[in-house]
């Protein structure tokens, strides 16, 4: 069996009318697997996470989908989802794991009970690690049992999200599946280092730039539509691509060529900015959490802090 495919499960499709489950039946350690599924989109990633084999998990999980006699997840373009049925179960799933979390926490004589479990919050790479980062450790430092996962990568999100509980994505995304409020904008302009303006001279008009290099994403991976170069400098290609924005960076202060880059990170360089009146990129953030995680409180923990990092530090994001 490959690791990340699920046993058979005889349960059947839902339907229009479904039979009645004893609650008696139910193993309540059995939704932790499909909490744990729920969170990573994977077996093997959410077996990890649990201390047990892949195997495991599909096992239990094929087992409460019999219990219940209903489909809880299914084959995705990029691992595996819930069905609709599955986050309802997954939220209230989630409530339970609070609820023994809460339990652990009297038994250990503690009145306010600490957050616990694991939010995983998936950001582009310079947003997620210039800003999204300093937030997330200020929640560990407040929450020490709460485990923080970050995923960096500049991606569109799929129609029916899974592997994360909270998104940070540029532009706004459109799928039922997601509870989703603008963060901030950002800005994007034309950088480039001293060296290579001494070599190449600096572009008086944006007609000038076609005789310079470019750097910016691969236009043929760049799965992020508000980000695409034709859309703000029509007709023009990179000389230099990348798929992170950091690369990007770097290759711009080596004098590679002129980086279309965010204002936050060509800041922190010894870059010049070019053309600043004519090329202002502004783009939006948007702070997208999955459904059934909006009422998880470590997942409005984290919101809330990344909601106070993007005003205190707004003029890095769009300076003037």
């Amino acid at each position: 069996m490959h690791p990340d495919s699920p046993e058979e499960s005889s349960a059947p499709r839902p339907t229009g009318t479904r039979r009645a489950v004893d609650p008696r039946r139910l193993r309540a350690d059995d939704l932790r697997y499909l909490l744990a599924v729920s969170r990573t989109g994977r077996l093997v990633t959410a077996a990890d996470a649990l201390g047990v084999d892949h195997t495991t998990v599909s096992r239990r999980i094929a087992a409460l989908e019999k219990t219940v006699g209903v489909r809880l997840v299914e084959r995705g373009t990029d691992g595996w989802t819930l069905t609709d049925i599955g986050r309802a179960v997954s939220e209230d799933a989630r409530a339970i794991e609070e609820a023994l979390n809460r339990v652990v926490d009297r038994a250990a004589g503690q009145d306010s009970p600490s957050l616990h479990g694991t939010v995983r919050v998936s950001a582009p790479d310079g947003f997620g690690t210039v800003f999204a980062t300093p937030a997330l450790v200020r929640v560990r430092r407040r929450h020490p049992r709460l485990q923080v996962e970050l995923i960096t990568a500049t991606r569109q999100l799929a129609l029916h999200p899974s592997g994360f509980d909270l998104a940070l994505v540029i532009g706004v995304p459109s799928s039922s599946g997601l509870v989703t409020e603008h963060l901030t904008d950002y800005t994007l302009g034309l950088y480039a280092s001293d060296d290579y303006l001494a070599l190449h001279g600096r572009p008086r008009t944006v007609a000038e730039l076609r005789e310079h290099s470019l750097i910016f994403y691969i236009e043929s991976l760049l799965q992020v539509g508000d980000l695409g170069i034709e859309r703000h400098l029509p007709g023009m290609s990179p000389a230099f691509s990348s798929t992170n924005v950091f690369a990007q960076l770097e290759a711009t202060c080596q004098g590679a060529g002129i980086g279309v880059l965010p204002a936050f990170l060509a800041q922190r360089a010894p870059l010049r900015r070019l053309l600043a009146d004519e090329i202002d990129i502004r783009l939006p953030i948007t702070v997208a959490v999955r459904r059934e995680a909006v009422t998880h409180p470590a997942v409005g923990v984290v919101r809330a802090a990344l909601r106070h990092e993007a005003a205190e530090r707004a003029a890095e994001l769009t300076p003037e």
